[in-house]
């Protein structure tokens, strides 16, 4: 495989009878350390030496003395065990989708067809089997990693405020801009007249591109940017990676614009905004329900449950108080109390049955009965709005970054307490015989 294939996912893998030779007796497998309730055995141990022995040789890495690379490995191994063991107490099933979806992501990021893929596996000792095998193991580490670690990772509203007012937050929360560039350049010691000169030369060119022409085409035939012959492109910049000349002008331009000619020390600018991507205002659909939810059990059957809340229904339509009837009847502990209301909830805040009767509702129907996992529902839209998100998405922004900040030290923190609290007997002959 090329080296762009992510190490996780995919190692490059020979078997321990290739690797030695055909003509050598194959030893019987043995046990090499016992982890609370699986082992780890012999051919475990060769498989995963081989690994990083022709990962090592492909990437030209030097490799410590064959004690200590197996110490490593062996201890590599015991984290992992113990990390499928956790993720088996969880219930975490890797589905074939998911396989397939890593699978095809190995495949495009080394752009191979489909039979070059199979070519290369084959190539690589590896059947289609082993690499699923891998790929769904690698995928269940990474999924109780996530799922354990950032639950032990707690960010404050506090640390949040403070992050925010910080010069780091304002270059990974600053927006993006995709920037074309063109520079009419002056020495320091420039006279009046050069200055005037340059700043007609400037002025002149923004009236080409606004008047029709590229402004790669006149970036290239004008600009004394260093970029000039790329067509005066940035690429992708944040505000924060931006000269504060650059910054000042972009609050100002919408994509397409092409900026006034700034002066600097080193002459005169001009900008344009091909694309943005984040800071924008954003909003989103926020919907006040309220509901009441039958729930069948072992006196009411599921036919008797829905046939209840339809009965209810005819009531309400009668013009019964919807909120009276949640309290006498609804059973959903959270929302009976106040009358079934559910306040306002935001997209996705509820199972995808809720949330798709309640999106093809007007504001004050009533629905049908329906069903989900908790139930027989009825339900009912009494308002809507148009919410501004944009600040909750920043401290949710702000917050990811944090935690991402902490969750290498959590993710080791962890491995250590797994590895304190497990029994762990490694036995001291080992026989691995990994190719050179």
């Amino acid at each position: 495989m090329k080296k762009t294939i992510p190490t996780f996912l995919l190692a490059a893998s020979f078997t321990l009878a290739a690797a030695i030779g055909h003509a050598d007796p194959k030893p019987l497998d043995k046990v090499i350390a016992v982890v609370d309730k699986s082992v780890i055995m012999q051919s475990e141990l060769d498989e995963r030496l081989m690994q990083v022995v022709q990962n090592a040789s492909a990437n030209k890495h030097a490799l410590p003395p064959m004690e200590v690379l197996q110490k490593q490995v062996v201890d590599h191994l015991i984290s992992e065990h113990l990390q499928l063991q956790a993720a088996q107490r969880y219930n975490i099933r890797i589905g074939d989708e998911q396989v397939n979806n890593a699978i095809e992501q190995i495949r495009r990021a080394n752009q191979l067809t489909h039979e070059q893929f199979a070519a290369q596996l084959a190539h690589d000792g590896m059947t289609m089997g082993d690499l699923r095998s891998r790929v769904s193991r690698d995928l269940t580490i990474q999924q109780i990693q996530q799922g354990i670690v950032q639950q032990r990772i707690h960010i404050s509203p506090l640390e949040i405020d403070n992050f925010l007012k910080s010069a780091d937050a304002k270059f990974w929360i600053s927006p993006e801009y995709h920037l074309g560039h063109i520079l009419v350049s002056l020495s320091q010691s420039a006279s009046a007249e050069e200055v005037e000169a340059a700043k007609t030369k400037a002025d002149s060119m923004v009236k080409k591109i606004r008047a029709g022409r590229s402004f790669a085409e006149v970036a290239i035939a004008e600009s004394d940017g260093p970029t000039a012959l790329n067509g005066g492109d940035l690429g992708w910049r944040k505000t924060g990676d931006l000269p504060s000349l650059f910054a000042d002008l972009l609050p100002e331009l919408e994509k397409g614009d092409v900026s006034e000619p700034a002066r600097s020390p080193a002459g005169f600018h001009i900008l344009t905004v091909y694309d943005k991507r984040g800071g924008e205002q954003q909003t989103e659909m926020q919907s006040k329900v309220r509901h009441i939810l039958v729930k069948p059990s072992e006196i009411l059957s599921d036919a008797e449950a829905k046939a209840k809340l339809v009965k209810l229904r005819e009531r309400i339509l009668k013009g019964e108080d919807f909120a009276a009837l949640a309290k006498e009847h609804s059973e959903d502990i959270g929302s009976m109390l106040g009358g079934g209301d559910l306040g306002w909830s935001r997209p996705g805040m509820f199972v995808a049955e809720f949330e798709n009767v309640m999106a093809k509702m007007a504001t004050g129907d009533l629905s049908e009965p329906f069903r989900s996992q908790f139930g027989w529902h009825i339900l009912q839209v009494q308002e809507r709005r148009q919410e501004d998100i944009t600040d909750d998405l920043l401290r949710d922004k702000a917050a990811r970054i944090l935690t991402s900040r902490r969750f290498e030290d959590e993710l080791q923190l962890w491995l250590r307490e797994m590895r304190d609290e497990a029994y762990v007997d490694i036995k001291t002959e080992t026989e691995a015989k990994p190719a050179s």
